[in-house]
């Protein structure tokens, strides 16, 4: 071993001593040129790194820690990247370049809408299938604008799509608080009219945990066991799709995630109807 440690010493100050000799061989003007270049054009790194956020660098929205310093050391001087990141977070219920212009303000850096990825970015993948078919966003935040900004074209939230039905939730009389998306433009401006009463919802997306868990449950019941059309008895189940599949994750303070709306769900319907509707992940 220490034979072999010494021949790799003698090796590299061999190749020292021939690479000086090379640059001093050479003219003023490639050595010039040369480390132009190389200044000019850094390494690029082998590895990037994916940030979680809830709990990671945010709690609600104040940043944890060092993590606004922490982020910054990945920027040049320049304000350009030198390692490559993203946030990867169950969190969502906004567009990812809404998300992306809160994190560049929390955190004091330029975040691209590329580098976030939601629980329910890879909803884009499903495009294709229900472009053109009515379906029914849930969570909160803004979940249908979520989904039209994918390419959705018909896209209803639970809480648009629960107003058209006098009677599908209950306990609305009993609510003294209102479920609603803020300043929402949703109806008049990305949404064409429809007659829900006859059309049918092709699909069903979790985008973020829900508000109204109990008017929620009811209302995916409604879809889900009448074939996409409540009132109009039995038919086959649209399907239903969770973003994210997490019990619990760091806020101001602990918060249910979509699992356990999942969970709920699954219940309700074990003890009601004594199988289990399908949903996906």
């Amino acid at each position: 071993m220490r034979g072999f440690r010494f021949a790799l010493i003698r090796a590299a100050r061999s190749r020292s001593r021939a690479e000086l000799q090379t640059a001093q061989r050479r003219r003023p003007s490639d050595l010039a040129q040369r480390f132009a270049h190389s200044a000019a054009a850094p390494a690029r790194p082998s590895f990037g790194i994916a940030f979680d956020v809830d709990g990671v660098i945010l709690r609600g929205r104040s940043p944890i820690g060092g993590a606004p310093r922490a982020i910054r050391r990945l920027y040049s001087e320049d304000g350009t990247l030198k390692i490559p990141f993203l946030f990867l977070t169950n969190g969502g219920g906004v567009p990812e370049h809404r998300r992306a212009l809160e994190l560049s303000q929390l955190l004091g850096v330029n975040i691209s809408p590329t580098q976030v990825v939601h629980g329910h970015s890879p909803y884009r993948e499903l495009v294709d299938r229900f472009e053109d078919d009515l379906i029914v966003a849930v969570g909160k935040g803004e979940p249908a604008v979520v989904m039209s900004e994918y390419g959705f074209r018909n896209v209803l939230s639970i809480d648009e799509y629960a107003s058209y039905f006098k009677d599908i939730d209950p306990l609305a009389p009993f609510k003294t608080w209102k479920v609603g998306q803020t300043d929402s433009y949703m109806s008049a401006k990305v949404h064409p009219s429809y007659d829900v009463y006859s059309e049918r919802v092709k699909g069903v997306f979790v985008v973020s945990d829900p508000v109204d868990w109990g008017r929620d449950l009811q209302v995916l019941f409604d879809i889900l066991s009448t074939g996409g059309l409540p009132g109009s008895g039995k038919g086959d189940q649209p399907p239903l799709y969770f973003a994210a599949d997490d019990l619990e994750y760091q806020s101001c303070a602990p918060m249910a995630g979509c699992i356990s709306f999942r969970t709920a769900w699954d219940g309700c319907l074990q003890d009601s109807i004594g199988k289990h509707l399908q949903s996906n992940k």
